[in-house]
């Protein structure tokens, strides 16, 4: 059950980030369409973290449009996926960004105004005082996946900054190299092994396939 009773107004104006983003990229009405995705049931409901991938689409948008670009359809959602995809190469990101810049586009700036789901979830419950009884299922998948995620960058970059250094001290020798981390899960029923983003988002292992899908 959700409380929906604040009333929102798109042109209000607060001194959060995400607030002060609106502002400046005019997202207009766009306080209003939060709250709706947020506080919606079943399908229409969004989580925090896809509601902040909406708004950085927004900025994106907004950024392309003032330097005169105006997106083909699907153009600002590729385009944000190669800025940010953990997938993408740093070699197809750069590529990406140097595009952009040279399109006119103040990418650094643009990159610095996305925001995050926690920065949406701030913005949601102490600006516009929205509120939800319980996480949502899909939000607390959200989270975890986002923690996850967060360590697993963490111990990419530890690793990669103590390579670079064992390469530069001439300990390892090593060219142009990026760092991947896996975490797998494995089914000791089925000795299934999945990544933890496989998991997340099947949300069971094979065996366990019948519950979800009953849940």
């Amino acid at each position: 059950m959700t409380d929906r009773s604040s009333s929102t107004d798109s042109e209000a104006v607060c001194t959060c980030k995400l607030g002060r983003v609106a502002t400046q990229y005019e997202l207009a009405g766009l306080n209003d369409d939060l709250v709706a995705y947020w506080t919606g049931d079943g399908d229409d409901q969004r989580s925090t973290r896809e509601l902040a991938t909406y708004v950085n689409h927004r900025v994106l948008e907004a950024a392309l449009e003032e330097a005169d670009i105006p997106p083909k359809e699907g153009e600002v959602e590729n385009t944000y996926r190669l800025l940010t995809d953990d997938d993408v190469s740093s070699g197809t990101r750069v590529q990406t960004r140097n595009e952009l810049q040279r399109d006119g586009v103040p990418i650094d700036r643009v990159e610095s105004d996305f925001v995050s789901h926690q920065t949406v979830y701030n913005h949601l419950t102490d600006c516009l005082g929205a509120k939800l009884e319980t996480p949502s299922d899909e939000e607390r998948l959200e989270r975890s996946s986002e923690k996850l995620g967060a360590l697993q960058n963490r111990t990419a970059a530890v690793t990669a900054d103590t390579v670079a250094q064992l390469e530069r001290n001439e300990v390892v020798a090593i060219g142009d190299f990026d760092v991947t981390v896996s975490v797998t899960v494995t089914c000791e029923d089925c000795l299934q092994e999945y990544t933890i983003r496989e998991l997340l988002e099947n949300r069971a292992c094979d065996c366990h396939a019948s519950d979800a899908d009953g849940a």
